[in-house]
C-alpha cells in the first residue's frame, strides 16, 4: 500500500513544481500519470512540459494516444492507469481515492495554496483519505523549500 503526499504550492506555480516532482518520480524509476479535470488544462501542461532546457526534458504524452502504454509520463483526465504507472499526481482538484492510494506506490496531490477553494478541496481530500486509513504526508514550500509539516500513518 502506498501513501498520499500533499504538496501545498505557495512559492512555485504548478508549471514549476510539477516538473520537479515528475523528475524525482522518474528518478525513482516510476512511470507517472498526471491526472487533471480539464482537457484544455492538460493541453496547457503538455506545452509547459515541452519547454525548458533540453537536459531537463521529461518524456511524456497525453492520454488517448496510440502509445499510452509506452509513455513514462501520461497526462490524463480519467482514472485509467493506461501506462502501468507506479505514481499518480493529481492537479487542479482532480479526484483521488483511497483505492488510488492503495494501488499506486505514491499518490501526490498538488494544490495552489493561494486559492482558497483549492486549499479547502485538499483539506477535504486529506480527511477522506486519512479517515479511510491511508497514510498521508503534508508538504509545504512556505519557507522557500519543501518541508514536511504533518504526517498521518495508516491505521
Amino acid at each position: 500500500m502506498g501513501a498520499a503526499y500533499f504538496y501545498h504550492l505557495t512559492q512555485s506555480p504548478l508549471e514549476v513544481a510539477l516538473p520537479m516532482l515528475l523528475a524525482k518520480a522518474r528518478g525513482a524509476g516510476w512511470r507517472v500519470i498526471v491526472r487533471g479535470k480539464d482537457a484544455s488544462r492538460m493541453d496547457w501542461l503538455d506545452q509547459k512540459l515541452w519547454l525548458g532546457r533540453e537536459e531537463d526534458f521529461l518524456p511524456h504524452g497525453q492520454a488517448s494516444g496510440s502509445h499510452d502504454a509506452l509513455q513514462p509520463i501520461l497526462l490524463s483526465t480519467d482514472a485509467t492507469n493506461a501506462n502501468n504507472a507506479a505514481c499518480v499526481m493529481t492537479v487542479d482538484g482532480a479526484e483521488v481515492s483511497a483505492e488510488d492510494v492503495q494501488s499506486y506506490e505514491r499518490t501526490c496531490v498538488l494544490f495552489d495554496g493561494l486559492d482558497e477553494e483549492a486549499v479547502a478541496r485538499a483539506r477535504s481530500q486529506w480527511k477522506a483519505l486519512t479517515d479511510a486509513g491511508c497514510s498521508a504526508q503534508y508538504w509545504s514550500e512556505e519557507s522557500g523549500r519543501w518541508e514536511k509539516k504533518a504526517e498521518k500513518t495508516a491505521g
